[in-house]
């Protein structure tokens, strides 16, 4: 039996048991067997196949953008109007067959697009080159979901079902989950939040499943199942996205107000060129990027080429590696102007958390 025949047995199984105390075990153990298949066909062990030809692109830039979705929703138009990149436009379907990269500046900051080829529904069970596809968007800090307005919202929630089975979060945060492994002494589990989405059978049901005995578990959140199986699993992607709902040119007012309901989605028309500005501003938002300006001493500050880092990365001594990894050695302190700072300037160390756009002078010493 294929890897995907046990998929779909083990998924009917699930959907003819009825949940309660007396099956939560069973469950617990189906959800888990699951997860592992859907791991060993998303890895397979033989050594050929890999990336597949024009997959594999070098990481430029600050941050990587993914445009994902159907054939022909316009994927391609939109990157060549927003980089001046070149990809193979057609009004039939799969025109772009290996992954178009592309340079966007924004804000000052130099930004890789890549257009990925149109997936399919069972991408995630290995159809198509949905496989390459897939792979290449776990490596995006932010994937745009390009869709058609004139197709039906449920393209939306087959790229979310084949994208989720190649372990993405789209728009999620980790698990609130501490889980550590121990020689001896059990399963322990203790939760600051009340359980109401998974029993204590389920839990050890997903444990025995993986072979572990002995391991504390501590929920800071009500999870689910599935959470402490991501989370047990331990190679998911958060990756935040935009449903990028192009063609809004064929529809009507009313329908581009309903379109607008719809949460981390911005409606635009690739054609003409409509909504480019909040799709940018959205993008921007969504990447949590910080602007630095370095200023050398007795002279005016670099408004030009902003230093640009992630907020979660943002400390003068990530600003100092980012510019060169030999001046964290010679640093003595640093003078920032801006929003970081109560007083302009202030004399700061290297821990310090700098904030968008403000302005950094470093001292060395002598």
């Amino acid at each position: 039996m294929s890897l995907v025949e046990r998929i779909k047995e083990i998924e009917s199984e699930m959907a003819k048991t009825q949940k309660n105390k007396a099956t939560s075990f069973h469950l617990g153990q189906l959800k888990a067997k699951l997860a592992k298949l859907k791991r060993d066909l998303l890895t397979p062990s033989s050594g050929g196949g890999g990336g597949g030809v024009g997959f594999d692109v070098a990481k430029t830039g600050v941050a990587r953008i993914g445009f994902v979705g159907f054939p022909s929703v316009g994927k391609s138009t939109l990157m060549s109007k927003l980089t001046g990149t070149a990809s193979e436009v057609g009004e039939y379907e799969f025109t772009t067959l290996t992954t178009v990269p592309g340079i966007i500046q924004y804000k000052g900051a130099k930004l890789q697009i890549l257009d990925l080829p149109g997936i399919i529904e069972g991408a995630k069970d290995g159809k198509g080159r949905g496989r390459q596809v897939i792979a290449v968007a776990r490596t995006c800090s932010l994937i745009f979901i390009v869709l058609d307005v004139l197709k039906p919202m449920t393209d939306k929630k087959i790229i979310e079902r084949e994208l989720e089975g190649f372990g993405i979060r789209l728009n999620k945060k980790p698990p609130a989950i501490i889980f550590k492994k121990k020689e001896k002494g059990g399963i322990t589990i203790s939760n600051t939040v009340p359980l109401t989405n998974v029993t204590p059978e389920e839990v050890k049901a997903v444990l025995s499943e993986y072979r572990m005995h002995n391991a504390d578990i501590t929920f800071k959140e009500d999870c689910t199942i599935d959470d402490l199986i991501d989370v047990v699993e331990g190679n998911r992607i958060y990756i935040p996205a935009v449903y990028v709902l192009n063609k809004i040119d064929q529809i009507s007012i009313e329908e581009l107000d309903l379109i607008y309901k719809i949460p981390n989605a911005v409606p635009i028309s690739s054609n003409h060129e409509w909504n480019f500005d909040e799709l940018l501003d959205v993008m921007w938002q969504k990447l949590n990027l910080v602007r630095i300006y370095t200023k050398p001493k007795g002279r005016l500050p670099d408004y030009e080429q902003p230093v640009v880092m992630t907020q979660d990365k943002c400390s003068v001594e990530d600003f100092c590696n980012s510019i060169h990894k030999s001046i964290i050695d010679q640093f003595k302190c640093a003078y920032v102007w801006g929003a970081s700072v109560k007083h302009n300037p202030q004399k700061v160390g290297k821990e310090h958390i700098l904030m968008d756009e403000d302005v950094v002078q470093i001292v060395k010493k002598i």
